[in-house]
């Protein structure tokens, strides 16, 4: 199963990139997918919290992923 994961902010700096291609078997949900991308990328870790998104909808951790999902990382932004 392959799915497209785009990183904003502090994410795509930790990364590198500014997307991703995951491909996994069996089929994960989003609460998996981060574990497999903190194990990647061990600075993830650091990142108290972030968002995805699935498909440009908010996902819980539950939620299960399919063959093609584009995952959008959003950690927190500040501004003024």
């Amino acid at each position: 199963m392959k799915v497209k994961v785009l990183l904003f902010g502090i994410a795509r700096d930790i990364v590198g990139q500014r997307r991703l291609e995951i491909d996994h078997s069996p089929p994960i949900d989003v609460k998996s997918l981060k574990q497999v991308l903190q194990d990647k990328y061990p600075k993830m870790n650091h990142l108290s919290y972030f968002k995805v998104a699935v498909n440009q909808e908010f996902a819980s951790d539950d939620q299960m992923l399919n063959e093609g999902d584009e995952i959008a990382l959003i950690p927190p932004v500040s501004g003024g």
